[in-house]
């Protein structure tokens, strides 16, 4: 895929459930991101042609328009076309996908992708012909959840977290291996975060206290780099009293946002933009929705067999952790070398707010190829409710 580059990436720090960032929209919270990426690549948002903005869980009162929204209040053209994706997980991903796509077809020079969620505003919901139309006598009106709809599958009628207990023994993954994994993806957020890792991709947030001061929130605020092995081996499972997913080896429920600008080669020509990396190829697959975490592995087959590469062309890969043994049971079929895989933690540690997930951690690749001159090849990658999987390939310019 010559000629698509990524030449903007930034992300709001996520909030925690309930966290300082639950007020915001997930609007605002796609515009703080996508304003702080225009910036930083210092672009006139009338330029952009196109924009593209994932959602999930759909909390904010102005949800059908989030993309639109986005894209007006960040200066771009009346004119600029938006659309508001959902594919779950991929959301952010999928963003980037379809901006690449729009550059291609000659569309688009310079495309807006990004993800936003807000899953502390997650509403409970009285269904409309309840509502609106009266129910029988004795029922009384029942109230649902559409944070725990969303994390459900229901047709495969599994939750989530049951789809990985049933990698866990498919894989044969012990609550012990993932309760290590987990605590890695504490100390290596931990770590990146003394260093200022993330300093390149983060978009701060500034938000109004209980006293009615203005704050600026810049870190993520889920870690818990405390955590102890001893610690999560006390967590009861969640889904299955047998089993390995427990509070601790889970992704956590976060607020958060995402924008990855992406352009043609014409445009960073014109525009002297300085690109971060080449867009190379992208995978999207289906897999059996009981295991939907394994998604990722024939994703990346299929981006990697695109690009022309294979498992041993790739320097660093990232892959959402939805759950410790989703995650495992990924690095187990791929055979991956843990040391190159999600070095600087997950969403184990970092949170995972459904539709931005994808546009953080292809935004923390696309920085590190500054960061680091040993990586020339990039795999982004997660795993998708329902049973899906999808990956993007990134490399150095």
């Amino acid at each position: 895929m010559s000629g698509v580059f990524l030449v903007a990436a930034k992300r709001t720090p996520f909030g925690a459930f309930g966290g300082s960032l639950k007020s915001l929209s997930a609007t605002d919270l796609g515009v703080v991101s996508t304003q702080a990426a225009l910036a930083s690549a210092n672009l006139d948002p009338a330029l952009v042609d196109s924009v593209f903005f994932g959602n999930v869980i759909q909390s904010s009162p102005d949800a059908a328009y989030l993309a639109r929204h986005v894209g007006l209040r960040s200066g771009v053209k009346q004119a600029t076309p938006s659309l508001t994706i959902n594919r779950l997980c991929g959301s952010g991903f999928e963003t980037v996908i379809l901006g690449a796509q729009s550059i291609q077809l000659g569309e688009s020079h310079i495309s807006i992708c990004g993800g936003a969620e807000n899953m502390s505003d997650a509403p409970l919901l009285a269904r409309g012909n309840d509502a609106r139309w009266g129910i029988s006598l004795s029922k009384g009106l029942q109230m649902r959840d559409a944070l725990w709809d969303g994390l459900t599958d229901s047709y495969a009628k599994t939750p989530m977290g049951m789809t990985a207990e049933n990698l866990a023994k498919q894989y044969n993954i012990t609550k012990e291996e993932c309760d290590a994994f987990a605590l890695r993806s504490q100390q290596t957020w931990s770590a990146a975060q003394e260093e200022k890792i993330f300093d390149a991709e983060m978009a701060p947030v500034e938000v109004k206290t209980r006293k009615g001061d203005m704050q600026i929130v810049n870190t993520d605020e889920h870690p818990r780099p405390a955590t102890t092995l001893e610690q999560l081996a006390k967590l009861r499972p969640t889904f299955d009293p047998s089993g390995v997913v427990t509070a601790g080896s889970a992704s956590g429920i976060c607020d958060g946002a995402g924008t990855v600008l992406v352009a043609s080669e014409k445009a960073v020509n014109e525009h002297n933009l300085t690109p971060l990396c080449r867009l190379v190829s992208y995978g999207v697959v289906g897999c059996d929705p009981t295991i939907m975490g394994i998604g990722p592995v024939p994703a990346i087959q299929q981006a990697l067999q695109r690009a022309g590469m294979d498992l041993s062309n790739v320097d660093r890969f990232e892959i959402n952790e939805a759950f410790a043994a989703q995650f495992l049971a990924c690095a187990k079929e791929l055979d991956l070398d843990i040391e190159k895989t999600n070095i600087h933690g997950g969403a184990i540690s970092i949170g995972h707010p459904l539709g931005a997930s994808g546009s953080r951690i292809t935004a923390h690749l696309a920085h590190e190829f500054a960061r680091d001159s040993s990586t020339n090849v990039s795999v982004g990658a997660a795993c998708i409710g329902g049973g899906q999987g999808i990956a993007l390939v990134l490399e150095r310019v």
